[in-house]
């Protein structure tokens, strides 16, 4: 899980991002709420932790800013602000969840993982799987990437969907055989490979950043490069 953490306090931002690292989650900071709506706007992350009283750009302003730039990661407001009222304002700025300050490790974990579970089990929002740059319209079943149309078969979208639902997962050659193909897998074939292969050249190819990645031996994993 990639975690952003938006907070101006070094010592309590130093604490939380020690605590999700010793969780193996990927951590990056950011100490005011312009830096956070950037990095949030150009980097992928599963989950957004912010407090409300942030320098240059508050919390309730910077979950407004992000929902109108079409960032759909889940937003965990961390505040010592705790009146109705707050957690209200919070919530009408695009927040997912609230936490009031001080809070106990434990509870900021289990937040977390509810948050993520949801949204990469739930329905989808707006029908829009996205990674990145790169965003998968389940209704009109388009693919863009950068604002650049992708034009892709079905069966590749297939591929992209699964892939971009399993983001920073290692997907076997078998797991893509039974879930893309609903098959049993073939040794003897490389039709996943030549499909996967088929996929980065419309998708990474003309890119810097690349998304689809091989682990040798294990599958595929789509991640920023």
């Amino acid at each position: 899980m990639k975690i952003l953490i938006v907070e101006d306090e070094p010592k309590l931002a130093s604490y939380i991002q020690k605590g999700l690292e010793e969780q193996a989650y990927e951590v990056q900071l950011a100490y005011d709420g312009l830096m956070g709506k950037h990095l949030a706007c150009s980097t992928y992350f599963d989950v957004i932790i912010m407090d409300v009283n942030l320098p240059k750009m508050n919390g309730f302003d910077l979950a407004n800013a992000l929902r109108g730039e079409k960032v759909k990661t889940p937003i965990l407001m961390l505040t010592a602000l705790g009146t109705t009222e707050d957690k209200l304002a919070g919530f009408d700025a695009g927040a997912d969840d609230y936490l009031v300050k001080p809070f106990e490790f434990r509870e900021l974990l289990a937040r977390i993982r509810a948050l993520y579970k949801r949204s990469s089990e739930g329905p989808i929002k707006n029908g829009v799987l996205k990674i990145a740059d790169l965003e998968l319209n389940l209704d009109d079943k388009t693919v863009q990437r950068a604002g650049r149309k992708l034009e892709l078969t079905a069966k590749e979208f297939s591929l992209l969907e699964y892939l971009i639902r399993n983001k920073g997962r290692v997907v076997s050659r078998v797991d893509i055989a039974e879930k893309v193909w609903d098959l049993h897998f073939d040794t003897g074939t490389n039709v996943i490979d030549v499909y996967v292969n088929f996929l980065r050249k419309k998708v990474d190819k003309s890119f810097p950043t690349k998304l689809i990645h091989t682990v040798v031996g294990m599958g595929y994993i789509m991640k920023e490069d």
